[in-house]
């Protein structure tokens, strides 16, 4: 066995370790309640994959622990879909009536924060499995800012070189010691971003636990909730309020809350992918507000706030709700499906497109114009003060082509098993963006995903992972050349 496969093993065993040390968590909380079952599924589960975790890491432990640029790929890719397995064991033996398709599609729901659920009467639900699910999600989103900022960019995945991080290596081969420098520093940021938005939840009138689980959905922009009302459960006390301003802050990228803890406040607002972000919602929420007062759906104070917090959550893909916004009508539905492949900035929880790569494609663009005009004019791209390789720009552009035929195929695959057009176009775009609740009756604000059949179930779990893994991260693995030593 080579030295990178051992690598590759050895991370993964070390992931689904872990992961299962965190099942102890509901598993006490749902003995403490009194539900016997599902605190055995959790006791066992944590028991077998702590055991094949350690088993694998012991088995394959190298000195060695570098990473070529082919092993991070895999290990990239190959954690989510392993984790997720390992996760839905206690949801499918814990007696939630979940069958594996059901079990599955919730934990990759949870691991990537899409927050499309199959579960239905969260309120009666025990404490232990609603907090895996918060568990899930927390995870995730840490998970997605580390590989984000450590790892893609190394890899040069949709346009990622450019939020390298200065002193990274230029080499791949060094990613995981510099991924764990990166790892411990952001975890103290999203660890404490999460309790303070556990206190703020706390002081609007939720009890500990609803705090505490959505402060790791929030912060994750995941959206999964202890209530099957969502954040419609929480807003007489204002939590809505406080969903919005964490929603927005984990938006942002989180290596520039590295810089405000350095002393560089200033590197946050320069930063031209936050600039277009803020300048998105701020225009987003104003046309919605304008919209939902206009035809008389809400007065102007609670359009404004209903407004806002559903199309930030939309916005963010964090999948809260506390409207039925599918009701306000063709124009809003329009623009809430548009909105779901906007996303929020690279280092952040958050899921889709991104607004940088509409950035740069942008420039691309106007840069092309002004060369067809004037020929021999010298217009160089630069994004941020900063000088844009062709090498980046074709990454953008693959990844932005890569993304809407993969969201093409799966809709007309979704079609293709039954379902309705509305259903198929939203539920392809909420699961490949991870945005969660997609629009129509049945994924809408007010359904779930429960009613589907298990083949589109399968669709859209695919389309989480690749979503989440930034697409061009799955499809290289299909690359007969990738597997060639």
């Amino acid at each position: 066995m080579s030295a990178s496969v051992r690598s590759v093993l050895f991370v993964l065993g070390i992931m689904v370790a872990s992961i299962s040390a965190a099942m102890l968590i509901p598993a006490f909380m749902d003995m403490n309640a009194g539900a016997m079952d599902s605190a055995s599924a959790f006791f066992w589960s944590s028991a077998v994959g702590g055991f094949l975790g350690m088993a694998v890491a012991l088995g394959v432990r190298t000195e060695d622990r570098n990473l070529t640029t082919r092993s991070a790929f895999l290990v990239t890719a190959g954690s989510w879909l392993v984790l997720a397995i390992f996760a839905a064991l206690p949801m499918r033996f814990g007696g939630h009536e979940l069958s594996w398709t059901d079990a599955l599609f919730e934990a990759i729901s949870g691991l990537t924060t899409t927050g499309a659920t199959v579960v239905t009467g969260l309120d009666a639900r025990p404490p232990g499995f609603l907090m895996w699910r918060a568990i899930l999600q927390w995870i995730g989103g840490i998970g997605i800012i580390v590989t984000a900022m450590a790892i893609w960019p190394l890899l040069g995945v949709g346009g990622m070189q450019l939020f390298r991080l200065e002193s990274s290596d230029s080499s791949s081969e060094k990613v995981l010691p510099r991924a764990a420098q990166i790892a411990t520093a952001i975890s103290l940021i999203y660890l404490a971003l999460t309790l303070i938005c556990a206190m703020a939840y706390a002081a609007t009138g939720m009890n500990g636990f609803d705090a505490m689980a959505h402060a790791m959905t929030t912060v994750a922009t995941g959206g999964y909730s202890t209530r099957d009302a969502s954040m419609g459960a929480f807003t007489e006390g204002g939590a809505d309020y406080v969903a919005m301003v964490f929603m927005l802050m984990a938006a942002l990228p989180f290596a520039a809350y590295l810089m405000l803890v350095r002393g560089h406040p200033a590197a946050l607002w320069r930063d031209p992918q936050v600039q277009g972000f803020f300048t998105l919602v701020i225009a987003a929420i104003v046309a919605m507000s304008i919209f939902v007062i206009a035809a008389d759906v809400y007065a102007p104070e609670a359009g404004i706030r209903t407004a806002a917090f559903n199309t930030i959550s939309v916005i963010t893909g964090t999948g809260y709700a506390t409207a039925d916004f599918g009701v306000w009508g063709a124009p809003a539905t329009a623009a809430f499906f548009v909105l779901m492949f906007a996303g929020g900035c690279a280092g952040s929880t958050t899921c889709s497109v991104k607004i940088f790569r509409y950035q740069i494609a942008i420039l691309a663009i106007r840069q092309h114009v002004v060369s067809l005009a004037h020929p021999r004019a010298i217009t160089p791209l630069r994004y941020g003060g900063r000088p844009v390789s062709p090498e980046t720009v074709y990454s953008v552009l693959g990844f932005l082509f890569a993304f809407i035929a993969i969201f093409t195929l799966s809709a007309a695959i979704l079609g293709a098993i039954g379902l309705d057009t509305t259903t198929a176009l939203s539920g392809a775009a909420a699961t490949l963006a991870n945005v969660g609740p997609g629009l129509g009756e049945i994924i809408g604000p007010a359904g779930t995903f429960q009613p589907l059949p298990d083949a589109a179930k399968w669709v859209m779990s695919a389309n989480m992972l690749i979503g989440r893994l930034e697409v061009l991260t799955v499809l290289i693995l299909f690359t007969p050349r990738f597997w060639q030593s």
